[in-house]
C-alpha cells in the first residue's frame, strides 16, 4: 500500500497569518505519506526561497524533496514540490510550463517504489476556468507522450470548485478522480479544490481529508490523502489494504474528517 497526499501549504502561513513552516512539517509527519505533492511551497518573488527546511522534513517527517534546481534557493517549480519517503526513489523529474496568463507550472516525477514505477504529475492549476482546461489538456499530453507502462497519478490544487466538470472533464479522458472531498477553506471546508486522480496501474483503497489540530491552523487548505495499491497486487492478502480501508472508514464516520472512502 502506498500513501499519496496533496497539500497547498500557502507558503507556511497559517490561519493566524503567521509564517510557521514547522506546523506544516508536523502535519506531514502526522500523515506519514510516501509521496506528497505540495503547492505554494516556495516564495513567489525574489529568489523564490524554499519555505520548508529539508533537514526538518527529513528528521521529523522522513521526507526528502525531489530537487529541481540544485543551485537555486527554492525546492520546486512554480511552488510545486514533490516529497518522497525512504520507500521511494526519484528516477527523473521534468518541470513543465502550463499555458496561462499567470505563471503556472507542474512537475512530472518518475519514481521507483517497492520495485515498481510510478509517474506522478504534481500541479497547481490557474484561477480562470479556460486556463484550467488548457492546463489539464497540457498535463494529459505530457502523460501520453511519456506512456511506457508506468502506473500514473495526478495530484494537486486544481482550483476547481465544482465536484465534477470543468478541467476534471478533460482529465477524466485518462485519469479516474477519487471522490471529491472538501479541503478548502480550512476553517470551514466546503470546496474540493485539492484532488487525487489515478491512472492506469493503480487502484484506490481509501482516502480522506486530514483534520488534526495542527492541520486546522497550519494553512488555509487541508491535506488530502489517498491509500493506493498497484492493480496487480493481491487485494485480499494485503494486510495494509485492510488497515487503510479501516482508517478510511474512521475518517468517513468522524465529524472532523470531511469525508472519505
Amino acid at each position: 500500500m502506498i500513501r499519496l497526499a496533496t497539500y497547498n501549504i500557502r507558503k507556511g502561513v497559517g490561519l493566524d497569518w503567521r509564517r510557521r513552516p514547522e506546523r506544516i512539517v508536523q502535519v506531514l509527519a502526522e500523515l506519514r505519506p510516501d509521496i506528497v505533492a505540495l503547492q505554494e511551497a516556495d516564495r513567489r518573488f525574489g529568489e523564490r526561497a524554499a519555505v520548508l527546511d529539508p533537514d526538518a522534513l527529513a528528521e521529523q517527517a522522513g521526507l526528502a524533496p525531489v530537487r529541481v534546481d540544485e543551485g537555486g534557493a527554492g525546492l520546486g517549480w512554480h511552488g510545486n514540490v514533490v516529497l518522497l519517503s525512504a520507500r521511494a526513489q526519484a528516477l527523473n523529474v521534468a518541470p513543465t510550463a502550463l499555458p496561462s496568463l499567470e505563471p503556472r507550472g507542474a512537475l512530472i516525477v518518475d519514481a521507483l517504489i517497492e520495485g515498481r514505477r510510478l509517474r506522478l504529475a504534481a500541479a497547481h492549476l490557474g484561477l480562470r476556468p479556460a486556463d484550467r482546461r488548457r492546463q489539464a489538456a497540457a498535463l494529459l499530453a505530457q502523460l501520453e507522450s511519456r506512456a511506457d507502462g508506468s502506473a500514473e497519478a495526478l495530484m494537486g490544487d486544481l482550483n476547481e470548485w465544482r465536484a465534477a466538470g470543468g478541467c476534471l472533464t478533460v482529465l477524466e479522458r485518462r485519469l479516474r478522480p477519487a471522490p471529491p472531498l472538501p479541503s478548502f477553506h480550512a476553517s470551514a471546508p466546503i470546496a474540493p479544490l485539492d484532488r487525487v486522480l489515478l491512472g492506469r496501474g493503480l487502484r484506490l483503497a481509501a482516502h480522506g481529508v486530514h483534520r488534526s489540530a495542527a492541520a486546522l491552523r497550519a494553512s488555509d487548505h487541508l491535506p488530502v490523502w489517498a491509500d493506493v495499491a498497484f492493480e496487480d497486487a493481491p487485494e485480499d492478502d494485503d494486510e495494509s489494504a485492510h488497515e487503510a480501508a479501516a482508517e478510511g472508514a474512521r475518517h468517513a464516520a468522524s465529524p472532523m474528517a470531511g469525508g472519505g472512502t
